[in-house]
């Protein structure tokens, strides 16, 4: 969720779990120390007590860091304060009765906190005052918010709202008296994202994909027009102003791999990489010449780095990685495509067996659906690699990472494309001779766990086994039980339950679990707010009603994203030995 860089620029606050505890910690990046040598940016930890700790912010002034915590899994989070010189901890959220979303913001004086709630029974944007605790609402844009950033003035705040269909919107909202506009193009509401106010605050940066690809676009408040600072293929995302507002830092995206870029308006982008992965989140240092960002590929767990404008070099600055594994020969896999059961391309990811002939496979199918495996830090893809088995990653149709057009491709479909591009990749792996044909699974989580489901409905015959972890197996049951945010989405892409009734029950695979010839594996939480239990309770005693393999596990003290590094390992092994019992036969 993020970090943050202190007003004098020489900390940064983080989220880390060294210890199995999501905590928040601070480093020095003081520029008269060798940040290069571990032993100079030591770590010390600012947060304590029960719950994860994430997305840190400092106040103004720097004296104050506050924090979103979530103490059981649900995405109920609070906001704490910490104060420097007492180290007190407070919660500024105890008596709140409705859940928040992790995003908030200072204003710049920092006498208060904007921030996300569902008090009303929607995610709305409200302003609390530090010193007597009081809110008041500030704009109910009929969306649910997403995120919110305050403008240096401290007159306005940015807030990104989930709108129709795929798209985000940004609404410009006066503090004091409640308009709000929301950015337009000719007249017509647009996609927009990942709002950056310039440092004068005449203009906000976002990104949009309105023109097929997401582009970096620059929206000047007074006169309410756009213009572009990039354009063509590829993903950019992630503006972020340097401090004189000259250029604009963002994250390029071609397929599965990333670059850092940096770009003055109407001139073509610097572009910087560490080495092929997964670059995000870049934010300039207040002396404008030096860019913190997170790193990570599949042979480096996400750490921050430190790039120096001057010299076009990277620091690392955090290490993640234990030193018993620097040296460890983690596999990177091979970025390719194959054909859809219609012939189109699909991008994937392929870790290919060093195995003299074919044996296991796995698909491994991402959640979402409006994310993509990129070449990313993910140990349970280099421990299968590590057995010997063939893994395949498929960025499905309504995957993000390649346009429009790809991410749309699935709205309305859900259980049909995805799910049969999926399957089509089991068929390529059989093709092309790169697997046993009868030892392939397929696992995945969150909506990745629900096409593991649905592929094994819909094609019983691929599978020796599939695990589905944090699914949902009903569209019915699960749209009535989660958020009121979420249940929007489902509606503005999958249509109204009731309208869209049979489709629904055609693309819930709880009514067809008869179809099921493979063990199936269902790793749930008890207090997951997007993919709730119940599902997977009621279709693990259906299956065994039905005399069919099946094993149901449930965490009692984990939401839908594991917190706790003891449950995450336990849930992963697991996982693994469900798959491994049935793929080494």
């Amino acid at each position: 969720m993020g970090f943050a860089i202190s007003p004098d620029g020489l900390c940064l606050a983080y989220s880390w779990n060294p210890d199995g505890q999501w905590e928040i910690f601070e480093i020095s990046i003081r520029p008269d120390r060798d940040l290069s040598d571990p032993v100079n940016s030591q770590p010390k930890q600012v947060s304590r007590g029960p719950g994860g700790k994430f997305n840190p912010r400092y106040s103004p002034n720097g004296q104050h860091l506050a924090y979103v915590v979530d103490f059981d899994g649900s995405e109920d989070f609070h906001i704490f304060l910490h104060d420097f010189a007492t180290s007190e901890q407070s919660d500024l959220t105890l008596n709140m009765s409705g859940g928040l979303q992790a995003s908030f913001a200072w204003s710049p004086d920092g006498s208060q906190i904007a921030f996300i709630s569902d008090l009303t029974g929607q995610f709305n944007v409200y302003v609390l005052s530090i010193a007597d605790r009081k809110i008041r609402q500030i704009l109910d844009a009929g969306y649910p918010a997403w995120k919110v950033s305050w403008s240096p003035d401290g007159r306005r705040l940015a807030v990104v709202v989930e709108a129709s269909g795929i798209d985000f919107g940004i609404y410009i909202v006066q503090i004091e008296s409640g308009a709000a506009i929301r950015i337009n193009d000719q007249g017509e509401p647009i996609d927009a994202g990942q709002a950056s106010w310039s440092p004068d605050g005449r203009y906000l940066a976002f990104s949009s994909d309105n023109h097929g690809f997401n582009n970096v676009g620059i929206y000047e408040i007074s006169t309410q027009r756009i213009t572009w600072l990039s354009d063509g293929e590829g993903e950019k995302q992630f503006p972020n102003w340097s401090p004189d507002g000259s250029q604009i830092a963002y994250i390029f995206n071609r397929g599965t791999v990333s670059w850092l870029a940096i770009q003055k308006p109407g001139e073509p982008p610097q572009r910087f990489q560490i080495e092929p992965g997964v670059h995000y989140l870049p934010h300039f240092l207040p002396d404008g010449n030096h860019i913190v960002l997170g790193f990570d590929n599949p042979r480096q767990p996400d750490d921050l780095w430190l790039f120096s404008l001057a010299t076009g070099k990277f620091t690392q600055l955090t290490h993640s990685l234990p030193a018993e594994l620097a040296d460890a020969a983690f596999t990177m896999p091979e970025e390719i495509s194959y054909p859809g059961m219609d012939g189109t391309p699909v991008p994937a990811l392929l870790f290919k067996s060093q195995q003299p002939k074919p044996g296991p496979a796995v698909i491994l199918v991402h959640g979402g659906p409006d994310w993509f495996f990129e070449m990313t830090w993910y140990p349970l893809m280099a421990h299968m690699a590590s057995r010997g088995w063939t893994v395949l990653t498929p960025n499905y149709r309504g995957s993000t990472g390649y346009g429009r057009e790809w991410q749309e491709a699935s709205r309305f479909d859900f259980g049909g494309v995805d799910t049969d591009d999926v399957a089509a990749g089991a068929i390529f792996l059989q093709r092309e001779g790169l697997c046993d044909p009868k030892r392939i699974a397929v696992t995945g989580r969150s909506h990745g766990g629900y096409l593991t489901a649905s592929c094994m409905t819909r094609y019983p015959d691929l599978w020796a086994a599939g695990s589905a972890f944090v699914p949902f197996l009903n569209w019915f049951t699960n749209h009535n039980e989660i958020r009121p945010d979420l249940q929007q989405w489902d509606i503005e892409n999958f249509g109204d339950p009731i309208e869209n009734h049979e489709l629904w029950k055609e693309r819930s695979p709880s009514f067809f679990l008869d179809r099921i010839l493979a063990p199936l594996q269902l790793i749930c939480a008890r207090h997951d707010a997007r993919c709730p239990v119940s599902d997977s309770i009621e279709a693990e005693a259906t299956l065994r009603q039905m005399g069919k393999e099946v094993e149901l596990i449930i965490y009692e003290d984990e939401g839908h994203a594991f917190l706790k590094r003891v449950n995450i390992l336990d849930s992963e092994i697991r996982r693994m030995e469900f798959l491994a019992k049935y793929l080494s036969v």
